[in-house]
């Protein structure tokens, strides 16, 4: 390999909370240790955000350096679902870091089972000269639907297990699943295990470009039981198992007890999948000429502030916080640092690790704080997260400071704006908006900055509302069983 020609190893995560990973996290309890080790290999960026969330809006921002928020394109998604705000393809305009790195020479490929990345029309695999789809995630429309077949496997997830037709997602899960035996065959082993095959054909085409995006530890919260036993229930649980949280909107303390234990087992599965993954890389030898830099989309609620899942209703950092981590040959090892860094931070900062021109876009070359630790960072950051309803394209958005964190609702305004003191409430538990208004100013005024209007505002992008093909049959099924 010619000097300075490093190669780069990306791998998302999705759904993936960034206080967990690391002995002293809140959540460290949770068993991450291979993803422990890489964090004492790695550079730490500790306050990591979203820019504009949740998954496709992060990655496109990944992978262009552009910012997502504000939603402002109205490309052609028509046999795309969902349609909420800024779920679209990248637009044609903007180069992609595969492309980039494509350009410069890199052997580039891709490796994952986010179906958001594959469906129709969105190509996000420009610019890689291989891609891997692993097919089966949550309710990608893959394998066909038994009805009885769906009761079955609904028994023991949700509570009324007849009612199949109620539960889409789930059905057409479990459809994809219908082969599962053992724990090599679930999604992230897959995954990560034909990223190493990747690496054991490719390496020598050098330098290289490897993303690995696993869509685990997204929900269904569904990994081998054995590893959400370890958190809560044992062998001797005979309860429910709500992979799905939001099949259910009353759940007694023991079942959110094991929808948390759900959460964790799958991430600690997902722990040794990397791991495995990572053993490749050490194997062949390649930790001492290649970047590893390991990031999640956004984090989830597992029983925080009384909920579980994501949502823009609650942009608080067990959300909107990520993991964001660099593991560079030449170091540094374990070192945290805490400026403000977001997602379209990575491909300027791709570019400077690899010594490569940069080009332009929206984000920072974070790498300058670790090459100069004193290096001043940005004050704030703004994170906007998709919301649509009742027809409206808009968003909610967050402005969060060293001190504090104001949210608000771009396109309206209800549901009222929130301001969390973090130096007197750092769980954000409550909401001080109207004691603020000075404070309220300042930030809001910083979020009109990036919107480039003020608020309220009418977002350019039209998301037309309309069901996937398995929900619109669903539905009418439905409609013909309460008919009879």
């Amino acid at each position: 390999m010619a000097a300075g020609r490093l190669n780069l190893i990306v791998i998302c995560l999705d759904t993936f909370r960034a206080d967990i990973i690391g002995p002293d996290a809140p959540l460290g309890h949770v068993q991450t240790p291979n993803l422990d080790r890489l964090a004492s290999e790695s550079a730490i960026f500790r306050r990591a955000y979203g820019e504009g969330q949740p998954t496709l809006q992060t990655r496109r921002s990944l992978f262009t350096g552009r910012r997502s928020f504000p939603w402002r394109y109205n490309f052609d998604r028509r046999g795309h679902w969902h349609h909420n705000p800024g779920w679209h393809k990248i637009p044609p305009e903007q180069d992609t870091l595969a492309e980039l790195l494509l350009e410069r020479g890199y052997y580039t490929g891709l490796v994952a089972d986010t179906y958001h990345m594959f469906k129709p029309t969105m190509n996000f695999s420009r610019g890689f000269v291989s891609y891997d789809f692993l097919r089966g995630q949550e309710n990608d429309n893959w394998q066909p639907i038994d009805a009885d077949e769906a009761v079955a496997s609904l028994t023991g997830h949700v509570r009324d297990p007849e009612n199949w037709q109620r539960y889409g997602t789930l059905v057409q899960y479990f459809a994809n699943q219908r082969d599962r035996v053992v724990p090599t065959d679930y999604q992230s082993a897959r995954v990560f295990q034909r990223a190493a095959e990747w690496l054991h054909r490719a390496r020598r085409n050098t330098p290289f470009f490897l993303w690995v995006d696993s869509f685990d530890p997204h929900e269904p919260w569904d990994p081998p039981r054995s590893y959400a036993d370890a958190y809560y229930g044992g062998t001797d649980w005979r309860g429910i198992d709500f992979i799905l949280p939001g099949a259910s909107r009353s759940l007694s303390a023991e079942e959110q007890a094991r929808v948390r234990a759900l959460y964790f087992g799958e991430v600690t599965f997902v722990d040794e999948c990397v791991g495995q993954f990572l053993r490749a890389v050490h194997d062949l030898d390649l930790f001492r000429d290649t970047v590893v830099i390991l990031l999640s989309d956004h984090g989830t609620e597992v029983g925080d502030h009384g909920h579980f899942g994501k949502g823009p209703g609650h942009l608080h950092p067990y959300n909107t916080q990520i993991n964001f981590m660099v593991r560079h040959p030449s170091g540094p090892r374990g070192v945290e640092f805490l400026p403000f860094v977001q997602t379209h931070d990575l491909l300027p900062t791709v570019l400077s690790v690899l010594e490569l021109p940069p080009t332009p876009s929206d984000g920072q070359d974070v790498w300058h704080f670790v090459c100069d630790p004193h290096k001043p960072g940005p004050d704030h950051v703004v994170i906007g997260w998709a919301d649509f309803s009742g027809g409206v394209t808009g968003a909610r958005a967050s402005v969060r400071t060293d001190r504090w964190n104001y949210v608000v609702t771009c396109h309206a305004d209800a549901p009222g704006p929130e301001l969390y003191d973090l130096t007197n409430d750092a769980r954000e538990n409550q909401n001080v908006v109207s004691e603020h208004p000075e404070v309220v100013a300042v930030l809001r005024a910083q979020l009109e900055s990036v919107l480039g209007h003020a608020l309220p505002m009418v977002f350019q992008e039209r998301a037309d509302a309309g069901p996937s093909p398995l929900s619109e049959y669903l539905g009418h099924r439905r409609q013909r069983v309460e008919t009879l």
